[in-house]
């Protein structure tokens, strides 16, 4: 609930939970308990649920993952470098993937991502809990330079061209572990659908 009021103060309205239903079922029931049925519709009416973050992402130009921590091959910004860096990009559709209040967003999740962002803090408490992180956020980007948007190629197809350029670097006998590594810079380019499928055709294995 405290997500959701955030994510209204700053104008947010698309936004994706990756549950199980049994569990959003239980937070809107506790959320009709305290709240009139026009305000738990204000608060969770464009909630959107999904299975997997990939699904949630799949559209998405550019996914950014909330941690303190750091990823091979991956971009890491503050705050503020995440404003300026979002406002230069232009993405017509990207993501900010906030983990779960217990323990943050895990290993799988961070390689689902191209770029991680944090909050700076002071060392002696480095995380907030979640609904004070979205704040954080909101208010920081609520602001930002905007730019004419660009279509840019979604997560799924990128994920298309990251199995390919592994098969190329299989059948080229190079050592798979370069791959993220190589394919990180893929992920920074900003690339159109049409330059993705270039790249796929590029480095599909000779048959």
């Amino acid at each position: 609930m405290s997500v959701a009021r955030a994510m209204r103060a700053f104008g947010w309205t698309d936004w994706v939970a990756v549950s199980e239903p049994r569990y959003l079922d239980g937070m809107l029931d506790v959320l009709k308990q305290h709240r009139s049925p026009e305000q738990s519709d204000a608060f969770v009416g464009t909630l959107r649920r999904v299975d997997t973050l990939a699904e949630a992402v799949a559209e998405c130009s550019f996914v950014v993952g909330t941690t303190m921590r750091t990823l091979p091959g991956r971009p890491r910004f503050s705050t503020p470098q995440l404003v300026a860096e979002v406002a230069a990009r232009g993405d017509a559709s990207w993501a900010l993937v906030f983990g779960p209040e217990s323990h943050g967003l895990q290993d799988a999740d961070l390689a689902q991502c191209h770029a991680m962002s944090f909050v700076p803090s002071d060392d002696a408490q480095p995380s907030l809990n979640l609904s004070q992180a979205v704040v954080v956020y909101a208010h920081a980007l609520a602001g930002r330079a905007e730019r004419a948007s660009r279509a840019l190629a979604g997560d799924a197809l990128l994920r298309e061209l990251e199995k390919v350029v592994a098969e190329g670097l299989w059948a080229r006998a190079f050592p798979s572990a370069a791959l993220p590594e190589l394919f990180a810079p893929l992920l920074r380019a900003g690339l159109t659908e049409d330059e993705v499928r270039a790249w796929m055709k590029a480095w599909a294995p000779e048959p």
